[in-house]
């Protein structure tokens, strides 16, 4: 039986961090929809043992340095603190 999307997603996370970029391609769907996703990855993780968790590195300005976005789950557009589109996306692992 094939895996769904989101277990798949799970796999790539438990093997190596990657950003929602990095999982659209190896799991051959957009990159919207691997941030949804991971939020489904993120709460059913909390429902299981326990053992695991959706560890997030947020977002980062990559001219002023800001990290403090409200959703690390997301890639904003813009940096709230100097209004750069010059934003790193957040890199997720599973641990």
């Amino acid at each position: 039986m094939e895996s769904t999307t989101r277990e798949r997603i799970a796999a790539a996370l438990r093997e190596s961090p990657a950003t929602a970029s990095d999982l659209s391609a190896r799991v051959g769907t957009s990159r919207s929809a691997v941030y949804d996703h991971l939020r489904h990855v993120a709460r059913s993780l909390r429902g299981d043992d326990g053992d695991e968790r959706v560890l997030v590195s947020p977002p980062t300005c990559r001219d002023c340095g800001f990290d403090g976005f409200d959703d690390p789950i997301n890639h904003p557009s813009t940096c709230p603190e100097c209004r750069s589109e010059n934003v790193a996306e957040p890199a997720f692992r599973i641990d």
